[in-house]
């Protein structure tokens, strides 16, 4: 069993950690502008900023798991980064077209598939891994 690694896992634990801040950050702004303390007050901005912050709470934590767990079974740096990156910025889009409107978008569509990319492959390398490792 390979002993744990955090070197590249890291980097994007701490990247996604700061979009995850940013996203809470707009939504206390926006709390504060229209002086909404819970709910969304029916203010749209608001509730797309909700929104797009408890999107990422929703995915980001599985999906590091699963990148730390890849880093860890694989070892190979490549495929890692690659995971994170698609992870990040698959994350980044999807934030930035939720936060500008409710309507399907370019950004939130290439996000979600993004996200969903990097967990399927992560998850059936990882299976892989441990299957052919399992005889």
């Amino acid at each position: 069993m390979p002993t744990v690694s955090l070197a590249i896992s890291g980097l994007y634990i701490a990247l996604t950690t700061l979009l995850v801040l940013s996203l809470a950050m707009r939504v206390s702004a926006l709390r504060m502008k229209f002086k909404v303390s819970i709910g969304d007050g029916k203010h749209q901005l608001l509730q797309l900023a909700i929104r797009s912050h408890a999107n990422a709470v929703e995915y980001v934590p599985l999906a590091l798991l699963l990148l730390i767990t890849l880093e860890n079974t694989w070892q190979l740096p490549l495929v890692t980064h690659a995971m994170g990156a698609l992870l990040f910025v698959g994350r980044a889009l999807h934030a930035t077209g939720l936060s500008q409107n409710a309507n399907s978008s370019t950004s939130r569509l290439l996000g979600t598939l993004f996200t969903w990319l990097m967990m399927a492959l992560s998850g059936i390398a990882i299976i892989v891994f441990y299957g052919l490792n399992a005889a």
